[in-house]
């Protein structure tokens, strides 16, 4: 069954819209155009915890356009070492991925479980949707996922013990 089978050819197009509108707008503020090829974004800056990312160590994050702390889109570029165990957290804004290389596993809930986590390969796609609950891991490779949302993003983790970035 297709996408739109189980979501309703309706809903299928607002999905379709909400995930090509921030490509449209990830363009070039001046001239409407950004093409980045893999050389060009490993050319871009790279930090660690930034806004809407885990706060893990040896996360590596890139923003590959807007401003994650700001209003408007955003997209993102983690790349998770092998071995990465992030918990249970949310966001405020709605985001949607994709696996760009590596094994993520990833699940939805309020702790990160084996029974919970699916695999996602590269090419894989998944929502995380505003206020709700999810986690992830890597196994024995590491990851790269793109993350795309509507700024500006936060991190909570529902376990204040869990969080890295606490003092």
């Amino acid at each position: 069954m297709s996408v739109f089978g189980r979501i309703g050819c309706r809903r299928g197009y607002l999905v379709i819209a909400w995930l090509v509108a921030p490509l449209v707008a990830a363009a070039d503020p001046g001239n409407g155009q950004l093409r980045l090829a893999p050389t060009d974004i490993a050319a871009l800056a790279k930090g660690g915890a930034g806004a809407g990312t885990s706060g893990v160590a040896g996360i590596r994050t890139t923003v590959l356009f807007g401003n994650p702390e700001a209003a408007g889109p955003y997209t993102i570029a983690l790349r998770v070492p092998p071995h990465t165990t992030i918990a249970a957290h949310t966001h405020r804004d709605s985001r949607t991925a994709v696996v760009v290389s590596g094994t993520w596993w990833f699940g939805y809930g309020p702790a990160n479980t084996s029974d919970r986590l699916k695999a996602l390969p590269p090419g894989s796609f998944y929502t995380e949707p505003g206020g709700q609950a999810h986690f992830a891991r890597t196994g024995d490779e590491s990851a790269v996922v793109y993350i795309t949302g509507i700024g500006p993003t936060d991190t909570h983790y529902l376990d204040a013990a869990a969080d890295p970035r606490r003092p």
